[in-house]
């Protein structure tokens, strides 16, 4: 603990002192370079503050994976969870990566391989509102991993940012919109942690996963989000509802609205009648 408060002293020294006369950019940088000297607790505690002028909605995505999650097997090209190319709800048609490339809302501003267990990021400029997309996709072998970062993300204890075009930009417990999409892990094990909200703040939720409502329904109150989209059954997490969802969200639409948009975009590209999706798709707490 002495080697921390020592490192943080020093990085407040050199950012705030040493450095008071160097411009925007020239600090950002400092702040960029500075991931490869300390750990991102470190850096948060000294300099991470997000540009507000900005708004961003965090996707976390475990990939669909048939050995590692509790599912009923799928196509194993579409099944593979370490293979975002192929996966059902990234690269397959319908998945976060190939529906939003066809967005005409959205335009990809950086695409990144972090590590063996966010396999890819893809990270979304709206083209007409100040708003980013941060989609994470995480090795399917790793989804309780992605259902904690989702967690922690929703309650405030982890929070991070990103820098694009010299902005800093909060993603994770910064941003104003959190989602979680894929199998629900919460079926199959359970979480040592809790999600205790620690900063006062509600953030909004949406969460494309079977029975979602049930499973994470006491979680996100103890959080204090804002669930906007949940399910009370059975479900395919693939990204036209969530894209849809969205849009109403950024026109500023009530939660009805948006929950409505949902079950209209499920029935349409499953094709049933929006009178039986009614049920799947609820807000708020149950």
């Amino acid at each position: 603990m002495k080697r921390k408060s020592t490192i943080i002293f020093l990085v407040f020294i050199a950012f705030f002192g040493c450095n008071s006369e160097k411009t925007k950019s020239e600090k950002i940088e400092f702040v960029d370079n500075l991931h490869t000297a300390v750990d991102s607790a470190i850096i948060y505690e000294a300099v991470y503050y997000p540009d507000t002028s900005y708004k961003s909605i965090h996707i976390y995505l475990a990939l669909c994976d048939n050995f590692y999650q509790g599912i009923i097997p799928v196509n194993p090209v579409i099944g593979n969870g370490q293979d975002p190319d192929n996966n059902l709800y990234w690269g397959a048609g319908y998945g976060l990566r190939a529906f939003f490339r066809k967005s005409k809302e959205w335009k990809r501003v950086r695409f990144e391989k972090p590590d063996s267990i966010i396999l890819e990021r893809i990270i979304y400029k709206h083209v007409s509102k100040n708003y980013y997309l941060i989609a994470d996709a995480y090795n399917g072998k790793y989804i309780k991993q992605c259902t904690e970062d989702f967690l922690f993300s929703v309650c405030g204890s982890k929070k991070d940012t990103i820098i694009i075009d010299s902005t800093v930009i909060g993603v994770a417990g910064f941003s104003n919109l959190v989602a979680y999409m894929g199998h629900d892990g919460l079926m199959d094990f359970t979480l040592e942690d809790t999600c205790n909200n620690v900063d006062n703040k509600s953030r909004d939720v949406i969460i494309l996963a079977c029975i979602s409502a049930a499973y994470f329904n006491d979680i996100l109150k103890i959080a204090k989000a804002n669930p906007l989209v949940l399910t009370t059954g059975l479900m395919c997490p693939e990204s036209y509802t969530i894209h849809d969802a969205i849009t109403g969200y950024l026109n500023n639409e009530t939660t009805e609205q948006i929950r409505k948009r949902a079950v209209k975009s499920y029935a349409k590209y499953q094709r049933q009648s929006e009178e039986s999706i009614e049920p799947l798709f609820v807000s708020g707490f149950h």
